[in-house]
């Protein structure tokens, strides 16, 4: 057999592997135009949500909450800008979650129950049924205003924090996640995320989250943001990290997870329409904050390592060994005018029809990762979806040069140890990174870098 021959089948063999994987690719409209990237504090489109507006929700974001505001009594951070700051507002950081649980006698997933308040001869309070564990807590604690040194919160006695119970055998920690340009992951259609299993190899298809949206009176609609996709709205998203990162309830999450050494009225209502309660948010923070993400733009590259030989390499050795089956390079957004969001939300010219490029598939996965933790609840069963326990959804790559911490726990720390950490549904891809050369390696690194 000729050389020349033995390079065409190789030719031919390649791109047949390759078909499957780029079938999963939505068929981009004649339309479609890129959506506006960049690391900045700048609105993706000023008839969207004007730059003057964009900068309020953006000081909205950052602002710190205080008692007085109802911060706590548990909670994680102060500001929704304290998780998520880089490299600009909206970014990632290096501040992760805590979560836990037990496995039942039938190996099922038992989110985690703590007793607070319990020392010293104190009644204990339950916090039960719950994964997350906040870090931080308002009480014990006594606050005096700034300026008289008035008491405002006076709760030196009682005992907030919570502590894990040896019990609780299965714990994770819980990266930030970025936010920029998730207003085009929202406007993504169901059908385009539901589709992308069809064309994704057996042994490797994604698993598609139907989750509720917590303004169309718990809709499902298919889940796309955090770490288990048990999100498909901002707004609903934004009204949970009110209430379970900062323990602030608001007009979507009226209760608690505890009252003890709450001071601040969860009756409150809204400074917009009295006649909805909004918690101790009534101004409604939560829409601020989802607009900002809507308005915000997706990440940017390094223009100047993408245009680089080795970069570009990397890029096509992403494809060559498979990468990108989960990673997704390109998807597209609904057109404008869609309903999304359980009609709660219509998609705007500003988001619809547009180009972006996250290297996710927004899907679940088991690539050796998982955390053990169930989180999302099947609708079917209204019980926690076991299956999705060891599964993680494929994290977007986009903006990944602003991150050290790698991987849904920040256990790694170089590009090459995350890849070679993957394994179960990523076995083949990971043995074909194995085969490469250290420059290919070298090369699919630099890509990584220019993301």
């Amino acid at each position: 057999m000729t050389t020349y021959l033995k390079i065409l089948i190789f030719f031919l063999f390649t791109v047949a592997l390759a078909l499957p994987v780029w079938s999963a690719r939505p068929v981009e409209s004649q339309s479609a135009t890129e959506a506006p990237a960049g690391f900045d504090t700048l609105t993706n489109d000023a008839t969207f949500v004007s730059q003057a507006t964009h900068d309020g929700d953006r000081a909205t974001f950052e602002e710190v909450d205080e008692v007085t505001k109802g911060l706590g009594p548990v909670f994680n951070a102060q500001s929704c800008a304290a998780c998520h700051q880089n490299p600009v507002t909206g970014g990632i950081s290096q501040i992760s979650e805590l979560r836990a649980g037990h496995s039942d006698g039938s190996g099922n997933f038992v989110p985690a129950t703590l007793t607070i308040n319990d020392g010293g001869g104190l009644v204990g309070v339950t916090i039960a049924n719950r994964s997350l564990i906040n870090q931080r807590a308002t009480c014990p604690g006594v606050v005096t205003d700034v300026t008289t040194h008035a008491i405002v919160y006076n709760h030196p006695n009682e005992q907030a924090q919570e502590r894990v119970p040896g019990a609780e055998t299965i714990r994770a920690r819980r990266m930030t996640t970025n936010l920029l340009g998730l207003g085009f992951v929202e406007c993504i259609s169901n059908t385009t995320l539901q589709n992308i299993p069809n064309g994704q190899p057996t042994g490797m298809k994604g698993q598609v989250t139907f989750v509720p949206v917590a303004e169309a009176n718990g809709t499902l609609r298919v889940g796309r943001f955090g770490w288990k996709s048990q999100d498909a709205s901002l707004l609903t998203f934004s009204s949970g990290a009110y209430l379970n990162e900062m323990g602030i309830t608001n007009r979507l999450n009226l209760a608690e997870v505890t009252t003890l050494c709450d001071d601040v009225s969860d009756t409150t209502p809204c400074t917009n329409n009295p006649s909805i309660p909004c918690g101790e948010d009534p101004d409604n923070d939560i829409d601020a904050f989802a607009r900002f993400m809507r308005a915000s733009k997706v990440p940017s590259r390094d223009a100047r390592l993408a245009a680089t030989a080795s970069s570009q390499a990397g890029a096509s050795l992403f494809h060559q060994i498979g990468c990108d089956v989960c990673h997704i390079p390109t998807l597209t957004t609904a057109t404008p005018g869609t309903l999304i969001n359980g009609g709660a939300f219509t998609v705007p010219n500003a988001l619809g029809n547009k180009i972006i490029h996250p290297y996710s598939d927004f899907l679940l996965h088991d690539v050796g990762t998982g955390d053990g933790i169930a989180q999302v609840i099947d609708p079917n069963t209204g019980q926690l979806d076991q299956s999705m326990k060891n599964k993680m959804r494929t994290a977007p790559l986009w903006g990944v040069r602003t991150r050290n911490e790698l991987m849904h726990d920040g256990l790694n720390y170089t590009r090459n140890e995350a890849i070679l950490r993957h394994a179960n549904e990523a076995n083949g891809v990971i043995n074909s990174y194995r085969n490469l050369t250290t420059t290919q390696k070298n090369q699919l690194v630099d890509f990584l870098n220019s993301l």
